[in-house]
């Protein structure tokens, strides 16, 4: 990265980017990223090997459903950007028991509900389906979810924005400070800048 950054090409210090998400989500941040944001780790985070949290079924469904929080378009979506392994790092290194309860606790009622409503475990769910059940989640609709959706949305939008794939392809970089255009034209802006 220093060698890119001294031929003049950006560099983004993730731990900044994970900071500016944080505060876009505001007092209702998922503890877990508040903690990596302000690299206050209490409890004292992993140092060792990388946190196995999720059972390869789960790992699945965070997969999938990470995919449907921010599916693959023009730009690689969130399994490309390595989100699932992100979001198990987050529960594994930076959170608590009863925090990784809230995201096990919803996988699995999202799972049962997906066997009531459709005779399929979610992972095997079509996307349709796996978006009504996220909707559900989202709307209060599975009871045992509540909180669930607020912390998983926050855990896939992070860990994608703060990727290499979310800061350098869905954004385009902006130096700042740069020249100033009072001018420029929005039909030039094809996305999000970020600096």
């Amino acid at each position: 990265m220093r060698e890119a950054h001294a031929r003049g090409a950006p560099v983004i210090d993730r731990r900044d980017a994970l900071a500016g998400m944080v505060a876009a989500f505001g007092a209702t941040v998922f503890a877990p990223l508040a903690r990596a944001a302000a690299y206050e780790p209490n409890p004292a985070i992993n140092t060792g090997a990388p946190a196995k949290v999720f059972t390869p079924a789960q790992r699945a469904l965070v997969a999938a459903l990470s995919e449907r929080v921010v599916p693959t378009t023009d730009t690689p979506g969130a399994i490309a950007a390595g989100v699932p392994a992100y979001i198990e790092h987050m529960l594994g290194d930076w959170a608590i028991d009863d925090e990784r309860a809230v995201i096990l606790g919803g996988l699995a009622t999202i799972d049962a509900r997906s066997m009531t409503d459709y005779r399929t475990p979610a992972v095997k769910a079509t996307p349709a389906q796996q978006d009504a059940l996220l909707t559900l989640a989202m709307t209060g609709g599975l009871a045992d979810a509540a909180e669930f959706f607020p912390a998983f949305k926050q855990l896939v939008l992070t860990g994608y924005y703060t990727s290499e794939v979310g800061i350098t392809q869905e954004r385009h970089y902006l130096p700042v400070p740069g020249d100033y255009d009072g001018a420029y034209p929005y039909a030039k802006v094809k996305r999000i800048f970020s600096s």
